[in-house]
């Protein structure tokens, strides 16, 4: 019965049988992914799924390397002048737009400044910035207030980066979505093949010229090695895994961590960790309405979480998670300490009902997000709820697909009137784990991802954390971001693992970028 079910959505997906035959099989890769693409402005959203998305039909001035140090990508290379105040940054010759115009400084800069207004560490570096002027087609210079030591870094951040787009396109409001999708990366988004819901298709994009350099992570030469990418969206999980096992796809992109066993087993089939640092789950909270615009209402959400249980549920398997961290910046990590941390290590429901009464909390309905077709999100919320109900707390579960979830949670109305209390989302790797580039971490209220955590304390800190170069000198600056962390709470963590991937045996040249990546891979 999967098999048929498999079949017909493999049919409807290629436009039919004559379609599928059409296609070459070996110069197309095949991707199960976890979420439906329904967002394309990478800056307007923070979503997973639009951000991969982006990677493969848009490029970046720096990309990170597995060092996690940052490497010119579409630049050439770059001068600091004036004791430190100047950025100056020339791009590579013979960068061309997939609609065949030329990149030009011109586009650099307006989609650095769209994107300086919206991302979390973008918005660390446009305190710090003076402006960014055009010198000429090829350079333009970020000209700083200060001396400010993480301007590349900030460039070169690997999740929700500064993606270069044609300066008409970048000039759109950040508060509008671009729905254009044209990029100078190495796959062009084909528009016309695209079924939302089902299918979404990328071709190569014979123009563009990766740098000489082997890939590294996410610098490097990106080349495209297939014709093809095809990402298909099959909600049921048994479904992907019956489609990877017959070799009818080729790399399922975030299989249920319970399939990881049965997966290893199969000979053909092979599993890859892409993310040594791994994944952070974290329950958001709404912080413009009662109760959770009060932090003792947070602390009682904390007080709830005991995170073996969400990984027990969510994982399963010990091997793949921590019992416990107690890190907003990724246990493993540079900046991994756990100050702060202590009260919250063991649940305490007495304590959470007293502080809900607190907090002004008397019963009222809490709305919470319940993403249907995302399992390890829906095991988590399922978490949640029993946990909240645990405490006495009147639960409002209301139940969507994921795809609707993102755009709900960017309504700032009121919970009970197309808004929300509480919803669970995952981030990681090395953006998390760096304080101004966790996006969930951001406080800067209005300015802050949707939740709008809003700590103007914990976000001067972290802004002090940023100015500072001396690495000794920044781990107490660190440490006491980290305790007003575990008092303010942008966000309770709920766990620490590791998300493999797993492909077919015949895909080589998987990288392990901490994301999914398609340049690189090849079918033999």
């Amino acid at each position: 019965m999967k098999r048929l079910l498999w079949a017909a959505v493999l049919a409807l997906g290629l436009g039919g049988p004559g379609a599928a035959m059409a296609q070459d099989r070996a110069s197309t890769l095949r991707v199960v992914v976890h979420a439906n693409l329904q967002i394309l402005d990478p800056v307007w959203t923070t979503a997973f799924i639009t951000g991969r998305h982006a990677y493969l039909i848009y490029d970046t001035l720096y990309a990170m390397n597995s060092r996690f140090e940052p490497r010119p990508q579409m630049a050439e290379g770059h001068e600091v002048l004036e004791d430190g105040l100047v950025y100056r940054i020339r791009l590579r010759p013979g960068l061309r737009f997939h609609d065949g115009g030329a990149v030009r400084a011109q586009d650099a800069v307006a989609s650095l400044r769209r994107w300086m207004a919206r991302d979390a560490m973008g918005q660390q570096m446009a305190a710090v910035t003076a402006s960014i002027d055009v010198v000429d087609d090829r350079t333009f210079d970020i000209r700083l207030k200060e001396r400010w030591g993480m301007v590349l870094d900030t460039l070169a951040k690997p999740s929700n980066p500064a993606y270069i787009m044609p300066e008409r396109i970048a000039q759109t409001p950040p508060n509008t979505q671009v729905t254009e999708t044209i990029g100078s990366g190495p796959f062009i988004f084909v528009r016309e093949e695209w079924r939302p819901g089902n299918r979404v298709v990328y071709r190569r994009n014979p123009d563009y010229v990766p740098r000489q350099e082997p890939a590294d992570y996410l610098s490097g030469g990106k080349r495209a090695l297939v014709e093809r990418v095809e990402w298909l969206y099959i909600p049921d999980q048994n479904t992907a895994l019956a489609a990877l096992t017959s070799g009818e796809v080729d790399y399922f992109e975030a299989p249920p961590l319970d399939f990881i066993a049965t997966l290893q087993r199969n000979r053909n089939i092979r599993i890859v960790d892409i993310d040594t640092l791994g994944t952070q789950g974290l329950i958001r909270p709404n912080h413009l309405y009662p109760p959770f615009n009060d932090p003792r209402a947070r602390q009682a959400l904390a007080h709830l979480v005991r995170q073996e249980d969400f990984m027990r549920v969510v994982v399963g398997n010990p091997q793949l998670y921590r019992p416990f961290c107690g890190a907003f910046f990724m246990c493993g990590s540079a900046n991994g300490t756990e100050v702060g941390s202590e009260p919250f290590r063991q649940p305490n429901v007495e304590r959470a009902r007293q502080l809900l009464r607190e907090a002004g909390y008397n019963g009222e309905p809490i709305v919470v997000l319940q993403p249907t077709d995302r399992p390890q999100y829906n095991a988590a919320t399922m978490v949640l709820v029993q946990s909240l109900r645990r405490a006495g707390v009147n639960v409002d579960v209301q139940a969507m697909d994921w795809s609707t979830l993102l755009s709900r949670r960017a309504s700032r109305n009121n919970p009970y009137e197309g808004g929300y209390h509480l919803f669970i989302t995952t981030h990681g790797g090395p953006t998390t784990a760096t304080p101004p580039a966790n996006t969930w971490f951001n406080s800067r209220c209005e300015r802050a991802n949707p939740g709008w955590a809003c700590d103007e304390e914990l976000s001067a800190m972290v802004a002090e954390w940023a100015r500072e170069s001396d690495l000794e000198k920044r781990r107490p600056i660190l440490e006491r971001i980290h305790r007003r962390a575990w008092e303010s709470l942008p966000y309770i963590p709920y766990g620490q693992y590791t998300q493999p991937i797993a492909i077919r045996s015949n895909i080589h040249g998987v990288l392990p970028a901490g994301l999914p990546v398609y340049w690189n891979i090849e079918k033999r």
